[in-house]
């Protein structure tokens, strides 16, 4: 019942400014229609529809882009016609029940599915936390209502420097923070790294390379001026191997997801800046994502049951706030009809009260839908600032939120405690530190390269022209842990003794093709080569050249990018043993010159597939990719090279850059493809730690962070993207529950191309000696919910002077920045406040709570699962340890086939042994119970530990 009380409708600006200006928030749905949104759910004529390509957009897609773009920007001429067609389907839906309907449907669904959990849980409880909320409660404490609207909204698109920028608190000294996209580097900014993307890193299954990436991007952030990284990225988790972001996460596994966001942000925090864990949560596909984007007024909603919600979704965010994360960003989807950014179930009940967040909750940009309720149900900072709406400046917060405090809709109490947590978060990252941190904001521009411009180049007034980048080079010598990364990141998924291939004499000693002269090697694909460069297309929204990123937000502008034409070509330039020709498209001449394939003996082919965020398209992918095919007809490319590579005998290596599983059956098996590399997204060193790994510089050592099946069937149906929306609210019900990715294919029995974890490698390793320790005995539930270490701040809770909030004499305004401040304060009229259903009901205090991650209890150590590993092969190389757990059998509840729970990796010299020890923590041991309400661990039957180099290749294991 959260988000029943928003309006969303356009409208509002010319009909409804005096009717709701206390808030943005819409009242009672019988001020509209009798007629419910969710009547039409399960009777819209768009699910019997024949299926389009696209959904229809009518709002510009200009979020990220630093120029504005139409709203069919990238479309063809089909595309648009198709999309009016939907679209006059929606509306002759709608006619159904009259028109009088449409202003129900403008409307989020009345009745959420989401339980409400009021009030907002105070901040200032955890231990770890103490001295900056006790710093933070001293500075809050003296600031006016102005100030503190003003930390908590931010000054509209294009208002600062920053992606998103907030306004500070002069009188009190603190200062404006500039939060700036991650996670794959310092996005819009020059002279900074162009990283690899989160799921190379998720398949490096290297826990000190997770955390060097982060705080190699901090650092860089920091010296640019960046208080806050938006990243890293655990949402989507990977439900469904063809969404568009996949890649900015780490893998399809709430473990190797938690595990992973924890690292990077300790490396991102130890430099001193805040992380921003995304996006909470399920926002598993970019279709329907957000409102307005795709044509419908309101987003998906992603409707999902308890358990999962616990033991999947939310799994890797208690990993994150374990960590100590200074910042939650809430995504733009409903979770079981209510927008996440107002669901106080989801934010004050889950991520305070079970999870002890001490940090702030932040929207994404434009995520925020609605005013009075969102503030409610445990929202601290707006981004943009902006509304609605891009760039028009009517923000839900700034001035309304000033007016709301002022009429007593929200509760001063709430407003003390979002700054204080914004505040608090600045302490804990000892941001006051001015030798780190000097005040004076970014030294670049998101906005523009020329070294001058305008401070709000979002706002029509005049300003004066001053230094707006600096070009400060950050860099440092972080091009050589993004190759590290890139290197460790690609999964050898073939070798029929193919590779390594060497550099000088005999460089290529396992070919069975016989040669006279030099060895002849060709290397094919556009994904090869340079294309037009890697910034050829706004936030790299286009697939042209290697692949190194995928498209978004979350891409970066490179510095540089080594592509794998030049670094194989420059690793064999100095031999006269081996003549490189090079043919960086996917349409050779073959015809034209049959001698291309005919003389070569060594054919190495690359293909990939691209997506990216939903608010840009190309080639008809809409963000979320269409199927998972390799792109630009890669997979016929390769069939084409296997059969003519020295006439059908020539030996063909294979390389693939992609953002997510891709389907390999069409040329997997042929006899000649002797090798595949799966290279991810690599960054700005793609070539050079390709040719690492291709001439055993570096012996791979990647996994793969999700399963690669034999077709998108094989993920079951939930892992299908909704391309055509089932109702005006399009409802997506995560019926599949626990069963994603490996453990559907485990449950159903599913035979997988390549599973989860896997990863070859130039040597071998041997698993033996298995020892299980217990160190607690088993217990059903967890210790007795702890009493806060710490009360939070307190305040004076009185509504302040009204005047303090009106703009002060001779200010100078920047038309659509937002302000806090009031024109007038004779509109004020505090009446009666129609407060969400449940606000007045107190909520008990979760069982599986009680500290920064939860109960504290949930995170001691049980059992120890100890192995010796040894290097059985002919080379050094890293061994990536994984161990699985299967619950205890004969009992009624329903588990996964085995999940994982831990994995390490270690360098191992040749025949060398040594011992691994995975600890695992009643959280690991236990599932979620719907009717304990807490962590449960199962007392009867045995545990059974399962280590192995894959989710199918466990050789060892053992019972507790």
């Amino acid at each position: 019942m959260d988000s029943s009380k928003e309006l969303l409708s356009p409208s509002y600006y010319e009909q409804e400014e005096e009717r709701f200006r206390r808030s943005y928030d819409a009242r009672e749905s019988s001020d509209f229609s009798d007629l419910d949104a969710t009547e039409y759910l399960q009777s819209d004529p768009l699910t019997s529809s024949k299926p389009s390509a696209t959904a229809f957009s009518i709002q510009p897609r200009n979020r990220w882009l630093r120029k504005p773009c139409g709203c069919f920007t990238g479309r063809s001429t089909k595309y648009v016609i198709g999309c009016v067609g939907i679209l006059a389907l929606v509306w002759l839906a709608l006619g159904a029940g009259g028109f009088f309907a449409f202003n129900k449907y403008k409307q989020a669904p009345s009745d959420g599915l989401s339980p409400p959990w009021y009030p907002t849980p105070k901040g200032g409880t955890a231990q770890s936390w103490v001295e900056s909320y006790r710093k933070a409660s001293e500075m809050v404490a003296k600031m006016t209502l102005p100030e503190k609207v003003n930390v908590t909204t931010g000054t509209g698109w294009k208002m600062g420097p920053a992606v998103g920028n907030t306004g500070p608190a002069i009188n009190v000294g603190f200062p404006a923070l500039y939060l700036q996209d991650g996670p794959l580097g310092i996005r819009f900014a020059d002279n900074s790294t162009a990283f690899p993307a989160g799921v190379t890193v998720g398949a490096t299954w290297n826990k000190e390379l997770m955390y060097q990436w982060g705080n190699a991007h901090a650092v860089e952030a920091r010296k640019k001026g960046v208080n806050v990284i938006l990243g890293p990225c655990i949402g989507p988790l990977g439900r469904m191997p063809a969404g568009g972001r996949n890649w900015e996460g780490f893998g399809a596994d709430p473990y190797l997801q938690g595990i992973a966001a924890a690292e990077s942000i300790k490396g991102i925090q130890d430099e001193g800046v805040m992380a921003t864990i995304k996006h909470l949560v399920a926002n598993e596909q970019e279709h329907f994502r957000q409102s307005w984007e795709w044509g419908l007024p309101n987003a998906l909603s992603a409707n999902i049951d308890d358990r999962t919600m616990h033991e999947l979704y939310l799994w890797p965010f208690g990993d994150a706030v374990k960590a100590g994360v200074a910042s939650v960003m809430c995504s733009y989807n409903m979770i079981n009809n209510s927008y996440a950014c107002g669901n106080s179930k989801l934010l004050n009940g889950l991520l305070r009260d079970e999870m002890g967040f001490q940090g702030f909750v932040m929207s994404d940009w434009l995520a925020q839908r609605s005013g009075v309720a969102s503030t409610l149900a445990g929202l601290d900072m707006t981004m943009p600032g902006d509304g609605l709406f891009w760039e028009d400046g009517k923000s839900l917060w700034g001035p309304e939120l000033t007016r709301s405090i002022l009429n007593g809709s929200v509760p001063l109490d709430r407003l003390n405690d979002m700054v204080t947590r914004i505040v608090a978060a600045w302490y804990q990252l000892g941001q006051d530190d001015e030798t780190k941190f000097d005040g004076k904001g970014p030294n670049f521009s998101s906005w523009t390269d020329d070294p001058e411009g305008v401070f709000a180049p979002g706002s029509p007034t005049d300003q004066d022209v001053v230094p707006v980048n600096q070009y400060v080079n950050v860099m440092g010598d972080h091009a050589s842990i993004a190759r590290q990364i890139a290197a460790e990141g690609t999964v050898l998924l073939k070798n029929e003794g193919l590779l390594p291939l060497t550099r000088g004499a005999n460089a290529h000693p396992n070919t069975t093709v016989k040669h006279d002269g030099p060895l002849q090697v060709a290397i094919f694909g556009d994904d090869a080569g340079p294309g037009d460069g890697p910034n050829h297309c706004p936030d790299r929204g286009c697939n042209q050249g290697t692949l190194a990123s995928g498209w978004g937000s979350g891409s970066v502008e490179f510095p540089y990018l080594v592509t794998p034409a030049e670094a194989l070509t420059k690793s064999w330039e100095d031999s006269d043993d081996v003549k490189v020709s090079t043919y960086p498209t996917n349409k050779p001449p073959f015809q034209k010159r049959p001698a291309i394939l005919q003389d070569a003996h060594l054919c190495i082919v690359f293909a990939n597939a691209d997506s990216g965020e939903g608010y840009t398209a190309w080639e008809g992918i809409n963000g979320d990719r269409p199927d998972l095919a390799l792109q630009k007809g890669g997979d016929d490319l390769i069939v084409e090279v296997a059969q003519g590579c020295h006439g059908g005998e020539g030996d063909v290596l294979v390389v693939i850059h992609a953002v997510g599983p891709v389907t390999m059956e069409k040329w997997i098996n042929l006899p000649n493809v002797k090798a595949v590399l799966l290279a991810n997204l690599p960054g700005q060193e793609s070539g050079n730690a390709l040719a690492d790994v291709i001439f055993g510089d570096v012996n791979p050592s990647g996994k793969l962070p999700w399963t690669i099946g034999k077709a998108l069937n094989d993920y079951g149906d939930g892992a299908k993207i909704m391309y055509i929306p089932n109702g005006v609210v399009p409802q997506q019900d995560f019926a599949e529950g626990l069963y994603v990715d490996y453990r559907y294919f485990d449950k159903y029995k599913v035979d997988p191309r390549f599973e989860f974890g896997f990863g070859l490698s130039y040597t071998s390793f041997e698993f033996t000696e298995l020892v299980i320790k217990e160190l607690k005995a088993k217990s059903k539930l967890p210790s007795p919910r702890p009493k806060d270490f710490a009360m939070p701040p307190e305040y004076d809770s009185s509504i302040p002077n009204e005047e303090e909030a009106l703009f002060p004499e001779g200010f100078r305004k920047l038309e659509k920045y937002v302000y806090p401040y009031l024109d007038t304060i004779d509109d004020i009229v505090s009446d009666p406040y129609p407060y969400p259903d449940g606000y007045d009901v107190k909520q008990p205090l979760s069982g599986a709570g009680g500290d920064e991650g939860g109960n504290p209890d949930l995170w001691e150590t049980y059992v120890t699962v100890s192995v010796h590993v040894t290097n059985a092969g002919s080379s050094a190389g890293k061994v990536v340890p994984q161990l699985y757990l299967s619950y205890p059998a004969g009992v009624s509840t329903d588990f996964p086939v085995k999940v994982l729970r831990g994995f390490d990796k270690l360098l191992l010299e040749k025949e060398e042994t040594t011992v691994v020890t995975f600890n695992l923590t009643r959280r690991d041991l236990s599932y979620w119970d719907v009717e304990a309400q807490n962590w449960v661990m199962v007392t009867e039957g045995k545990y059974k530990f399962l280590v192995g180099q894959s989710s199918r290749d466990l050789p060892i294991s053992g019972t507790w």
